[in-house]
């Protein structure tokens, strides 16, 4: 067996902690900079679409896939599961439980980031926790202070007026979303359900502090073999 990890997330990286010795490789698409460390042999950068995918997994000898992308990598999930059965390979996705509301939570679900101006009255501070592969979709956000954290220093302006970019590497404790989303003034929050409790602290400290939530619901699950833990990925891997 040669295994393909697509990673990207935390619990791929536990996931490639357990199985060092085995015959296995774990992708990251090189989102960041400079990303942590990974405990199996790693390759960085994007596979030049699905023709690129099917050549790369042909040529590195690949007989299984797991798939350890973000829950809204579905673009990435939809393509890896089509050509794994076009080949005939084993492949499951790790997808790790959405968020649910609890006491004392003030959600708004929508569908889109273009929802959520709908949600937001003018004047109001916005901080995004969404990431930068779509903060253009929120342009809409017009007359609202919106601030949006990434990783990486910007190498481009924002893309739209009345917004900034905010630099920090997670994790991030209760106590620290609690100190910044103070120290900002922030009113509202923007995420997307991608579930986890180390990013799930932004929330915390949001119904903590009575910040309303507006919550971007998950892409349609396909059709495909899924597991929620990483003890359920490793028992699949040694099934196989």
């Amino acid at each position: 067996m040669t295994l393909l990890i697509l990673g990207g997330t935390g619990e791929a990286r536990q996931i490639a902690e357990h199985l060092q010795g085995y015959d296995a490789v774990i992708s990251l698409a090189g989102a960041t900079r400079a990303p942590a460390a990974q405990s199996l042999p790693t390759r960085i950068g994007g596979f030049g679409g699905a023709d690129g995918f099917r050549t790369y997994l042909q040529e590195a000898g690949i007989t299984a896939v797991l798939d350890a992308t973000h829950p809204f990598a579905d673009r990435i999930t939809k393509r890896t599961a089509s050509i794994c059965q076009s080949l005939g390979l084993p492949y499951v996705q790790f997808l790790r439980p959405p968020w649910t509301p609890e006491a004392g939570d003030n959600w708004i679900e929508i569908a889109s980031e273009t929802d959520a101006a709908a949600h937001i009255p003018e004047g109001s501070v916005v901080f995004l926790g969404t990431g930068r592969q779509t903060l253009d979709r929120f342009a809409n956000l017009t007359g609202r202070e919106v601030i949006c954290r990434q990783i990486d220093p910007p190498d481009k302006p924002f893309p739209f007026a009345g917004g900034r970019f905010l630099v920090g590497r997670p994790p991030f404790s209760v106590a620290d979303e609690v100190a910044l989303f103070n120290a900002l003034g922030v009113q509202y929050l923007v995420v997307k359900n991608a579930g986890g409790a180390a990013s799930g602290t932004k929330l915390t400290a949001a119904r903590q502090l009575g910040i309303p939530v507006l919550m971007i619901a998950r892409p349609p699950q396909g059709d495909w073999p899924v597991v929620a833990s990483v003890e359920a990925a490793l028992a699949w891997v040694n099934a196989l």
